[in-house]
């Protein structure tokens, strides 16, 4: 039977396609005060706002492809059992062939109903307001704001009880509960944290078997597919 890796992606790696981060230098998210656009105190205040901010996110995203990083990932496939958890709401993990991804923020190519929050569709085009739902209301992006539950972090605790080997690519681990969900892992198998600026978080710098490796996930991963193969 394979050996289970489990994958926590953030940011990092989704910047080599051409994707900012909000966490930049300036703390804001493309001009925008994280507050003001992906908060549901935000949403209430200027829906409008709210909605041509991921529009032209969903736009940016329409035009980026998978890069080395990602592609690593799917190549991992073909020795082991990966599960790829992330924080990113692109799909650009799915786009390089990954087979089971789990969105913990949600997707960006996906909309849901403010009421019936089970009421999730694709969605490609601008979303403008007066576009409802099935049952008439307005829909909003498929986003986890801050301030909101994380419907996917069970499933994504109980993946981490169960791994084999842990990797974690392109994160500052500073974004909870996302950052805490090495405190589920087994505490002795190996865990490998690619980023070039690493930040070892409290869960991180507890774990006994960790490797660092100060490399972007295009260059980094590749390189733990071959230390684990050769393992």
């Amino acid at each position: 039977m394979k050996q289970k890796i489990v994958v926590l992606t953030g940011a990092g790696i989704s910047a080599e396609s051409g994707i900012k981060t909000f966490r930049d230098s300036d703390g804001l998210w493309e001009n925008h005060r994280i507050e003001e656009v992906a908060t549901p105190e935000g949403w209430a205040a200027n829906p409008a706002l709210v909605l041509d901010f991921y529009n032209q996110r969903r736009a940016q995203l329409l035009s980026v492809q998978p890069n080395d990083g990602h592609r690593a990932l799917v190549d991992m496939e073909q020795d082991f059992d990966v599960h790829i958890v992330t924080q990113n709401v692109d799909d650009l993990h799915e786009r390089a062939g990954s087979t089971r991804v789990l969105h913990l923020h949600g997707q960006l190519r996906q909309v849901r109903s403010t009421r019936h929050e089970h009421l999730i569709y694709p969605w490609d085009k601008n979303l403008q307001l007066g576009d409802l739902c099935e049952r008439g209301h307005q829909l909003r992006p498929h986003i986890v704001w801050f301030g909101e539950a994380v419907p996917m972090l069970d499933p994504a605790a109980e993946l981490a009880e169960q791994a084999d080997i842990f990797l974690i690519v392109g994160t500052s681990l500073q974004v909870y509960p996302a950052a805490g969900l090495m405190r589920f892992a087994p505490r002795n198998i190996p865990v490998y944290y690619v980023d070039p600026r690493p930040q070892l978080n409290f869960e991180l710098s507890s774990m006994p078997n960790l490797t660092v490796i100060e490399k972007p996930a295009s260059t980094g991963v590749r390189e733990v597919l071959e230390k684990i193969k050769i393992g």
